[in-house]
């Protein structure tokens, strides 16, 4: 085993070392894939998420004699995505339209040297094979929190209230009052419980605070006592012990293989008959049939997000189709707001990398061949 990790650190060594002699001076080839706007992508300036707006730093980048090459066509060996790996130094990818870097392409990339993910989350990537090559994973912590959050909320409201169906009746042309309000509910004195209290949990947790919830959340961190005290969250050691106290639970742990279908049938089971759940962080965090089989027995008396796995979710994916749902595409933390954050983002850490500097530290997911503590 020792002679297996001195081995494994002279690659690892050799490997930083090549990519850090390629990283400053130089046209660099820089590929960008995201999700294709088409009529969409004139409707407004700042829509610089799209492919058409490319993160609006194509005229910067080429101005500097990089090339930059951005499509949505990412899937399949025959892909576009694919004609660029070997050759690529940069990749830039999205949560929402997610280009997924196996270790196999990651073997193909020779001259990869960076991946960017314009947003939060990089589970996408291949993290232990991005570790092993010595590339560096960045994404733009923070860049949308506030637009996760706010849209938890907005879900959580949607559910209690029974919004949908009243919609729907109006569109159809009808008018039912009791179809809607005998299973619609005040959020005032409910007990909404998040895993996973990092950004986007606490501030879940703040905007919950008026609303005079009862406040749980599980997380392997506490919240700093003061912030703690001023929300009013009371912290649930015991994931298995919390679920049950919760009528309402909101997932905000990010997916590694330790949250990788943590919400199986057994779990569910725990939960309260009649309990809501709130789902913006990652699809595959979910069993995907033991939540479409809970909402259709009732037990889980309804489910919203906007994460699905696979992504773009397939036209049978379940959840589709399951009653008492609030699905939508990916579309939380895409905001226009939360896009400029993040395009301002990613080009502040693209111009640091063609200088040869470190990006802010709480960007990184992997540096050096380390892993970020969230996914270990």
């Amino acid at each position: 085993m020792a002679m297996w990790r001195a081995a494994a650190g002279h690659l690892l060594g050799r490997a930083l070392a090549s990519r850090a002699a390629h990283t400053s001076a130089g046209s660099k080839k820089i590929v960008g894939v995201f999700y294709k706007a088409g009529e969409y992508a004139d409707m407004n300036p700042n829509f610089v998420g799209c492919v058409e707006g490319a993160l609006g730093i194509r005229e910067w980048l080429e101005s500097k004699g990089h090339r930059y090459i951005v499509t949505d066509d990412k899937e399949g060996l025959n892909c576009e995505l694919e004609k660029h790996i070997e050759d690529m130094h940069v990749l830039i990818t999205t949560p929402f339209h997610p280009a997924y870097v196996s270790a196999e392409r990651i073997k193909k990339a020779k001259n990869l040297e960076l991946l960017l993910t314009a947003g939060i989350g990089s589970d996408h990537i291949d993290l232990p094979a991005a570790a092993a090559a010595g590339l560096t994973v960045a994404e733009v912590t923070g860049s949308n929190t506030v637009s996760v959050a706010e849209d938890e909320l907005m879900r959580i409201l949607i559910l209690l209230r029974n919004f949908l169906p009243g919609y729907q009746q109006v569109v159809q042309g009808e008018w039912n009052v009791a179809g809607i309000a005998y299973r619609a509910y005040d959020l005032e004195g409910k007990t909404v419980g998040t895993v996973g209290a990092g950004r986007i949990g606490r501030l879940l947790l703040q905007r919950l605070k008026p609303f005079n919830c009862n406040l749980l959340y599980h997380d392997r961190l506490k919240i700093n006592p003061e912030l703690e005290k001023e929300i009013g969250a009371k912290y649930e050691e015991d994931l298995d012990v919390m679920l049950p106290k919760c009528d309402v639970i909101v997932i905000n742990t990010p997916l590694t293989e330790k949250t990788r279908g943590m919400f199986n049938k057994e779990r569910i089971a725990k939960m309260k008959k009649g309990v809501i759940i709130v789902n913006n962080a990652r699809g595959a965090i979910m069993d995907t049939q033991a939540v479409a089989d809970a909402c259709s027995s009732g037990h889980v008396a309804g489910y919203a997000g906007d994460v699905w796995f696979p992504q773009p979710a397939p036209k049978d994916h379940p959840w589709r189709y399951m009653p008492n749902h609030a699905m939508t595409p990916h579309i939380s933390g895409t905001t226009i707001d939360a896009q400029l954050r993040y395009a301002a983002g990613v080009k502040d850490m693209l111009d640091r990398y063609f200088k040869g500097e470190d990006f802010p530290v709480q960007n990184y997911i992997v540096k050096e061949g380390q892993l970020a503590s969230q996914y270990q």
